[in-house]
């Protein structure tokens, strides 16, 4: 490639592997918000998007672009057959590769997911850059441990393999845009050019309450084994130590959890609420307690919980190397987390922890700024 000239780039195509609006889960919040921060710099974006269960075309994402192409994601494909991954091979549309090469603007890959056509010899010229949400054989990995179904916990086991035996295709790209220190070191370690650009979300400036409220918060979506383990850890092991109310918000807890919160009169689920409620339900918990098994990627809930509630208690895999863990108060050990459950309780929320928080949040999770390094990512000599 040669370097003689610099480029300003202003428009580029985005390639996302799931419909990201509503901006309802960490990959969809993080693409969703990117692509606002994005237009809000004056950026024009032509977004591919692959459609999957049931989800429809939606306007309010089309305003923020000056085209959005949808494909539906090819399910019928047997899981468990191939060499490449399967949430690689489902993610592919000759009708994508036609539209891409109407122009010659740089790609954003969303994940590895998508790079399905990364090393087409027809792209051999185009500036491409790969957002890495995660180490993804890692997560899939991490998955098949916390999965309970033994031909799900087969398939994630494959999958890890499959990503990881796939994953030198990211050699291909100009640069790799890591979601996290963790993942920064990694991907740079074993394949140069990566650079941090922390995760977008939805959070412009903390609303924290200061004071007091009453109860403990877990939230997440439940009907991920990941974050079902999280809560049933927590249920069985940390709440039942306390008497301050617990209440374990998510969609569609498991039966195991279910069961394991009604043998004690002061837990409570509460299940399918709309992100609204669950917004409030953040803000007006005393404490915020967040748990997790795989550290991959960044938790985008930690950062909600971080911009607006009070108290947050999290394990190690939670924050290690999110640059967040001063924010944070951190334990392993179950006995141990209840007990600084228990002294938070003993501790109003002050301004002056707001005021921390605002400074160092907006100095990382900075949505403008961030949009601006990803945009130099583009804006290379070429």
């Amino acid at each position: 490639m040669s370097k003689q000239n610099t480029v300003k780039i202003s428009h580029i195509h985005i390639i996302a592997f799931d419909l990201p609006y509503p901006p309802d889960y960490g990959g969809a919040t993080d693409i969703y918000h990117k692509i606002r921060s994005l237009y809000d710099l004056g950026v024009k974006i032509t977004l591919h998007v692959f459609l999957y269960k049931g989800k429809m075309p939606a306007p309010a994402l089309e305003a923020l672009t000056e085209k959005t192409h949808y494909y539906y994601r090819r399910r019928f494909v047997n899981p468990f057959w191939g060499s490449k991954p399967y949430v690689v091979t489902t993610r592919n549309s000759e009708n994508l590769m036609r539209k891409l090469l109407l122009d010659d603007y740089p790609i954003l890959f969303e994940g590895l997911h998508t790079t399905a056509y990364l090393g087409r010899p027809e792209l051999k010229d185009r500036i491409m850059v790969v957002r890495a949400h995660n180490v993804e054989h890692n997560y899939y990995r991490a998955l098949g441990f916390a999965e309970r179904r033994w031909i799900k916990q087969k398939f994630f086991f494959l999958e890890a393999n499959r990503l990881q035996n796939y994953e030198p295709i990211l050699q291909q790209a100009h640069a790799i845009a890591a979601i996290s220190p963790m993942e920064t070191a990694y991907f740079q370690k074993t394949y140069g050019n990566t650079h941090y650009i922390p995760a977008f979300h939805s959070n412009s400036k903390v609303m924290s309450l200061p004071g007091k409220g009453d109860y403990v918060l877990y939230h997440g979506n439940l009907s991920i084994p990941e974050n079902d383990r999280a809560a049933i850890y927590l249920v069985e092991e940390v709440f039942p130590l306390l008497s301050q109310p617990c209440i374990v918000a998510g969609s569609n807890p498991s039966q195991m959890l279910q069961n394991a919160a009604a043998k004690y009169p002061h837990i409570q689920i509460k299940a399918n609420l709309t992100a609204e409620e669950i917004f409030d339900l953040v803000r007006n918990a005393h404490v915020n307690t967040l748990v997790t098994f795989q550290s991959t990627g960044i938790k985008l809930k930690l950062l909600n919980a971080l911009y607006r509630g009070r108290h947050l208690v999290a394990n190690t895999p939670m924050v290690e190397e999110t640059q967040l863990e001063s924010l944070c108060h951190v334990s392993d050990d179950p006995k141990a987390m209840a007990h600084i459950i228990k002294q938070c309780f003993l501790e109003p929320f002050e301004e002056s922890n707001i005021h921390d928080r605002e400074q160092q949040l907006s100095n990382t999770f900075n949505n403008t700024e961030n949009a601006k390094k990803l945009m130099a990512l583009f804006n290379t000599t070429v």
